[in-house]
């Protein structure tokens, strides 16, 4: 077992100095590979007991196969799509996220995008830059502070986004059926069903997990939505159905839609979401800024040394493990 190691198994930035001094610190070190592939995991990460990965699929099979050493995973960020929890469960894998390094950026995108569509600021932009100067081509427009908004989940991010969204004079209600059991909702927000949010609504933003929730969003609720409503995603691609909110975008049945995530990612230049005016994306960005970056960087590598040095851990999404 390679002791005194901690392997990333792939990474999307430019280098691994703040994982490395993280790592240091602890008396560990970080070996850097860039594994794509089960084969490449499974070749290249034998005898470590604690991993940091980005994209490289975790499967059954590559469990198996890091099984008995292998005790720890570190997921980049808050999703986990990419591992199979069930199989690292079985192997006895701990599976970690950070869930905390970004989520202010990932409120501040939803309110970014909720008022470019509100406002219809891309639109203007794009008409003024063409040579139209008409503000009646934006019609209709309506004030903030007579209208509603709808959070679909009020954790960490959606309870933030619903804050600054307050600030405007909104109307705040949400639909979180965890939250509204455990009596976590804040005093300002009314708590409704998914229908109800739907129908009420005149600006919805997604701030759920993924697992259970695929398609929470389709045909059936985006008919149930106001056709002068607007959608944001900053969650999960797959919660929303893209060809069903292509379609309500097209018919008119909504007004307009923003995702900074999709289903797969990076999104298909021929998806027909992106051929639409009303339709605003952003390349699952919402996570970054400067400080964001470097927190994660700093919180994977601790969490990984807290799993290789048999200390107490975090953040384990499966915690049956």
């Amino acid at each position: 077992m390679n002791k005194n190691l901690v392997a990333i198994t792939d990474c999307d930035h430019d280098d691994i100095e703040v994982e490395s001094k993280a790592l240091a610190k602890e008396g560990l070190e970080a070996v850097w590979l860039a594994c794509k592939t089960e084969e490449d995991l499974i070749r290249e990460c034998k005898g470590f007991k604690s991993l940091i990965n980005q994209y490289a699929p975790m499967t059954e099979k590559v469990f198996a196969a890091l099984s008995p050493e292998l005790k720890t995973v570190v997921r980049y960020g808050v999703g986990v799509d990419n591992v199979d929890l069930a199989a690292a469960s079985r192997y006895g894998v701990c599976v970690c996220n950070v869930p905390d390094y970004g989520m202010y950026e990932v409120a501040d995108q939803a309110v970014a995008l909720s008022l470019a569509l509100a406002r219809k600021v891309v639109f203007c932009n794009n008409r003024v830059k063409s040579g139209v100067w008409n503000y009646q081509e934006a019609i209709p427009i309506y004030r903030l502070s007579t209208q509603t908004v709808g959070v679909i989940g009020i954790g960490r991010i959606g309870s933030a986004y619903a804050e600054r969204m307050k600030v405007f004079g909104m109307k705040v209600i949400a639909y979180d059926e965890y939250a509204r059991k455990a009596g976590k909702a804040k005093d300002y927000m009314e708590m409704v069903s998914l229908s109800e949010l739907l129908e009420r609504s005149d600006i919805i933003s997604i701030h759920c997990p993924l697992d259970g929730n695929r398609d929470l969003i389709a045909a059936q609720e985006l008919k149930k939505m106001k056709k002068t409503a607007y959608l944001v995603n900053v969650s999960r691609g797959g919660i929303v159905n893209e060809r069903d909110l292509y379609e309500a975008l097209r018919d008119g049945e909504i007004a307009g839609a923003a995702c900074d995530v999709f289903s797969p990612e990076p999104v298909a230049k021929d998806n027909p979401l992106l051929s639409l005016d009303n339709f605003l994306a952003t390349p699952h960005i919402a996570w970054y800024s400067e400080q964001a970056a470097l927190d994660l960087e700093r919180k994977v590598a601790e969490e990984a040394a807290r799993g290789a040095l048999d200390q107490p851990l975090l953040n384990v999404v499966n915690k049956e493990a």
